[in-house]
This record gives C-alpha cells, structure tokens and sequence, in this order.
C-alpha cells in the first residue's frame, strides 16, 4: 500500500494544480490574434445589435449614461483652436448642411454663401473638397447629403440657389456640379432643405417665394420626393408629379427616420414655428408648434426621437412621441447658449448627431465659429441641458 503524502505536501500539489489551470484561462494560440467579447445586448438580435454611441466629450462613456465625470467644462476658444472636444471644425462660413461621412468620424460640410464642400475631422484642418457656383440672395447652398449608394459611387448631391432659380445637383467625384432637377422658385437665406428617405428618395423642401403652395402646378411650399436622376417617385400622390406634400411657407429642415418611412419638416409661419410630420397630400395640423418663434432649422430623427437644431433659441430641442405618436410632454432643451445659433443637423451612422452653427449670420461669433460639433442625440451622456 503506497504512502499517504503528508499534508504539507498534499496542499502543495493543490496550490500547483490551482496556479496551472489559471495559466491555462490565460494562454493564448499562435493562430488567433487579441478578441474583444462584448456580451449580447438582449432584444437586439443574435449579435446584440450595433455598438454603442459614445459621447466624444466622454469617449470611455456609452451614449444615454451619465457622464462619468461630470459635463466637460473647456476653456475659451483661442482663435481657431477649440479646445472642445465636440468640436470637430472652426472658423468656417455660416453651416448650410453637414454630412457623415460613414464608418468614420469624418464628414462634409457645406458653407451657405460661399458655395465650399469641405471635409472636416477633428484634429486636422478643414479640406476643400469642391467649390459649387451659387447665389447667395436666393439661399447659396442650401442642403447636402450623401448619395443612397455613396460606399459604392461617391456622388454628392446638393440644393443650390442660382440667378436663374433653385435647383438640384448631382456632384460626381472630380467633376463639376450637373443638374438633376431646376424651376423651383428661388427662396430667402436659411430657407428649404434636403434629405434622403429610407427607400433612397431625395426629400426637397421648399420655400413659398415665387408660387403658391396650394397650388399642385408649383413647385414652391412643397415636399418634394424625386430620384437620384430627377423623376417622380412613383409613391407620391401623383406619380408623374414631384410632389409629395404641400402647404410650407419657410421650412428650414427635412429629415426621414432611418429606420420607417417618417418624415419630418420644420416650418417657420408667420405666428409661430412649427414642426410637421409629412404625409401624401397637404401638410396638415402640425406635430408641434412653438409660439414663440425659436428659429426652427435643421432636425434629425431616431424611433423615439426628433431632434431639432435652433437658430434663434440657440437650443437642440428633443421631442418624444408618446404611445399614440403624439408628442405630449414639452421639448428637451439641450445645449443652450453653448455653441450658439445651431443650423445644419445630421445623424451619423455611428449614431451621433452633427450640428453646424450659424453665429456670423446674425449671431454672436466667439474666435472659432462657425464651427461643426458632434455629439449624442440623447439626454445624459455629457450633453448639456438647458
């Protein structure tokens, strides 16, 4: 019968046994390289749905958390370095539209006046990328967005003012500007937009200078939802008409939820501002109203949630629908007084939200504007409330 191990020497085999099998948790193989394990996120699909948004101001915090130290409070702006970290570009031209570039954190960026598409990104400087001939006493450059299929064909396209009206254009890269769709009337500064729906329409929103918005021949207070060549859609009311919806007087956003069909426009009426939910036909009684005129501009839209950029109000205001789609409760109002007049709103594939500003144009300029800011569209996550 062999001996039993003392035990000393028994708890000595015990503790070699442990510290193996912790040696063996940590090996790795020659085949596979480092693996980042994230675990499921529950009701978002086998593979847990898409990361996270993070606020840049925070980057080691997920959109929608509390920031885990507090609002950033950053200095004075010297000259054209920001030292923001939601700054992404300054000293620009007023900010018609911006556009995120996806899969980065870059985008471009469109200068009402004078016509300039620039890329920017944080820590580089602003690049032209083009230059579009507009007019600025007819609203210069009035919206961007990236072509539906812009991975594979790089195009751009753009609503512009020229002497002769306003007009649709298609920028193919290297090349100048080509006409897709022109006759809309031309409008004031700030006035109209651009966006893309889901299904890979334009949305045009135009201004009621130069027509009459009732009227089904004029292309003036419309939505309108057209091809990347110019055609009708063939699911507007009309499928030989451009025309989707009608009745605006000065809108100065459009933008579809990526997820539905949902399009909403924001108004600027003689009373008050408003914000619509477009569907086939007149515009209707509006979602939301504000009475006191903040200066509506661009907005964006996620199930849950539109937000819309102010001019005057110099707010981000985010609006919930409630269980039947109506919004009940009042506006959030973020960032006010932070970065200023807020124009161009866009929303990033990652899920943060751009915003451009428009301080030199009857605003209070600090040394960096006009600047580009990039943020999470929802509360907490750093973005400041009013």
């Amino acid at each position: 019968m062999p001996a039993r191990p003392s035990r000393p020497r028994l708890l000595l085999v015990v503790l070699a046994g442990l510290l193996g099998l912790l040696l063996a948790g940590c090996a790795t193989f020659p085949d596979e390289g480092p693996r980042d394990w994230q675990a499921k996120t529950e009701g978002q699909g086998e593979l847990g749905g898409p990361p996270a948004a993070q606020d840049p101001a925070d980057p080691g915090n997920e959109a929608g958390q509390p920031p885990t130290t507090g609002p950033t409070q950053p200095g004075a702006p010297n000259g054209c370095d920001d030292p923001d970290p939601r700054v992404v570009a300054t000293c620009l031209d007023p900010v018609a539209a911006v556009a995120p570039l996806p899969g980065t954190d870059a985008a471009l960026v469109a200068e009402r006046s004078t016509g300039r598409i620039l890329r920017v990104q944080r820590g580089t400087d602003p690049q032209v990328v083009t230059i579009i001939p507009v007019d600025p006493a007819g609203g210069g450059l009035i919206g961007m967005v990236l072509s539906p299929g812009y991975q594979e064909d790089r195009l751009v396209y753009a609503y512009i003012s020229t002497p002769e009206g306003n007009q649709v254009v298609r920028l193919p890269p290297g090349e100048p500007a080509k006409p897709i769709f022109t006759g809309i009337p031309r409008g004031a500064p700030g006035v109209g937009g651009l966006s893309v729906d889901r299904d890979g329409f334009l949305l045009v929103a135009t201004g009621a200078q130069g027509g009459d918005p009732a009227d089904p021949r004029s292309l003036a207070g419309k939505v309108l939802r057209i091809d990347t060549l110019g055609r009708p859609s063939p699911r507007n009311p009309d499928p030989t008409s451009p025309v989707l919806s009608s009745g605006l007087r000065n809108p100065a956003g459009v933008c579809a939820d990526p997820s539905t069909s949902t399009t909403w426009v924001t108004d600027r009426t003689g009373s008050r501002d408003v914000l619509y939910r477009i569907s086939s036909g007149p515009v209707g009684v509006p979602a939301w109203s504000w009475p006191d005129r903040p200066g509506v501009a661009g907005c964006v839209a996620q199930p849950g949630t539109v937000g819309v950029a102010m001019t005057t109000g110099a707010v981000l205001a985010l609006l919930r629908p409630g269980d039947d789609g109506r919004f009940t409760a009042p506006p959030e109002n973020l960032l006010a007084n932070t970065y200023g007049r807020l124009n161009a709103a866009a929303l990033g594939s990652d899920g943060l939200v751009w915003l451009g500003t428009v301080n030199k144009a009857g605003g209070k300029p600090v040394a960096s504007d006009d600047r580009v800011i990039r943020l999470p569209l929802l509360s907490g996550g750093g973005a400041d409330r009013a």
